[in-house]
């Protein structure tokens, strides 16, 4: 049993009790049996008959309810103190039934253990409630429904049946026929590995709405960083002066764009100095480029040169998606400029992954966002089918990297089946992981401790 409500003082106030069987636990505590499925208002009394509150009692019976057992919710007011109170009522009730205060997500957990939803499910619970946008809340609902699930559990089927297949013919090696062949294995491996990139590559998109992309302005001093954080918040964020070394350290700030949640920091301009505090705030712009999803680099479209790609300690950028924004547009002119206009648009011309912007007009701002989005595979007004979570890309990973062995194999027509056989085990089982179908206590216990008490 648990206090279900968020701490705090509100309208409403619910206690959850779950339990195989609450008939006796309700006659003790009511003094009355309840009719299940159906509210009941009445008083919650404590052991000398005195109320403690008036609430609405609701009983679901096993199985046909959240956790697939016995559970009762009563709904009184939202106070903490008559939460308490309740509680501790139904604690001293329920003691004599080895009754006690559920752990952090354990409601969730049950409902999981019985087959109420599977682990994915259980996932998407905890990502609804705690969605930072409408996107994010949309996506985590997809998920509750069971629409990824089954996207993984249609996979799951194609892999127990290439098993099947493969672990028959182990079975009766006398067979003298070309199995592989026969039995079509490398066209339908093929067809697995293929709409598992698929589903790996939405699951990367539509785990940005959850788990948000950081966004770092980078560049030499006195480019406009400052001025473009500003404007890509509409308000001011940062410090903008004419001094170069204005900003010493990063200064962030967290801007909703299309339900992506993403996390902007301004970084100290990078240059040659002898100021220490300068050199350190130039050390942490290094450290945030390192940490980041996306680096804008800046530069002065009168005179652009990138910091970025010269500096001897900024390494390692494979990964990244770098875009070059070049800055104070609205100060160019055609005679001085490296780029070409268009007439009818005013658009620059630049090359691939460059955005020429102006933070004092707003010019391109709105081609910078849509480019930031596409960094993280998604275009304005896109919804996500479902949302994915981290560790369901890393067990997909993992599914395809033995796939692609399994294809190398199957390419060697009957003479490595037992290897082929042993690397579709080992996808089957990684994606086992994601529903729960195959999984471990330790696994189940990292996930259900982040839920909140009370779900």
């Amino acid at each position: 049993m648990a206090i279900a409500t968020a701490m705090g003082r509100g309208g409403v106030g619910i206690v959850r009790v779950s339990g195989p069987n609450l008939k006796s636990f309700i006659m003790d505590f009511f003094g009355q049996a309840l009719t299940p499925r159906h509210a009941h208002y009445l008083p919650f009394h404590d052991k000398n008959g005195i109320a403690l509150d008036y609430g609405i009692a609701l009983y679901f019976v096993a199985p046909n309810a959240y956790t697939g057992e016995d559970v009762l919710e009563l709904q009184g007011h939202g106070g903490p103190a008559v939460l308490r109170l309740l509680l501790d009522r139904c604690l001293e009730v329920g003691r004599p039934y080895g009754m006690r205060l559920a752990n952090a997500g354990e409601f969730t957990l049950r409902a999981f253990l019985n087959d109420k939803i599977d682990l994915a499910q259980a996932e998407a619970i905890a990502d609804l409630i705690n969605a930072n946008s409408g996107a994010a809340a949309k996506a985590a609902a997809a998920s509750l429904s069971g629409v990824f699930s089954e996207q993984i559990n249609a996979l799951t089927e194609e892999l127990i049946t290439l098993r099947v297949l493969v672990e028959a013919t182990l079975d009766f090696p006398e067979e003298e026929i070309d199995f592989i062949e026969k039995y079509e294995i490398r066209p339908r491996l093929l067809k697995v590995l293929t709409s598992l990139q698929e589903t790996v590559q939405i699951a990367r998109q539509s785990s940005f709405l959850n788990e948000g992309l950081k966004v770092v302005l980078a560049g030499e001093p006195n480019v406009g960083k400052s001025s473009l954080m500003n404007a890509l918040f509409h308000r001011d964020v940062a410090i903008v002066t004419d001094i170069p070394g204005t900003t010493r350290d990063a200064i962030r700030d967290t801007l909703d764009l299309d339900g992506v949640p993403i996390t902007v920091a301004d970084t100290a301009g990078l240059r040659d100095t002898s100021d220490q505090i300068e050199q350190m705030g130039i050390q942490r712009s290094l450290k945030e480029i390192t940490e980041a999803d996306v680096i804008l680099d800046v530069m002065d479209s009168r005179n652009p040169h990138s910091m970025l790609a010269t500096h001897e300690d900024i390494k390692n950028l494979e990964d990244k998606v770098v875009l070059r924004v070049y800055n104070k547009s609205d100060l160019v002119t055609p005679s001085d400029s490296s780029f070409k206009h268009s007439d009818d648009d005013h658009q620059t011309k630049q090359p691939r992954d460059s955005i020429s912007v102006s933070a004092k007009t707003g010019l391109g701002l709105d081609v910078l966002k849509q480019a930031i989005l596409s960094a993280c595979g998604r275009t304005l007004g896109e919804a996500s089918p479902w949302l994915g979570r981290k560790r369901h890309i890393e067990a997909m990973v993992i599914a395809i990297e033995h796939l692609e062995i399994a294809n190398e194999y199957a390419q060697l027509d009957d003479s490595a089946l037992d290897l082929l056989a042993e690397e579709l085990r080992l996808s089957h089982d990684a994606l086992g992981e994601i529903t729960g179908k195959m999984t471990s206590d330790d696994l189940l216990g990292r996930i259900f401790s982040s839920f909140c008490i009370g779900k």
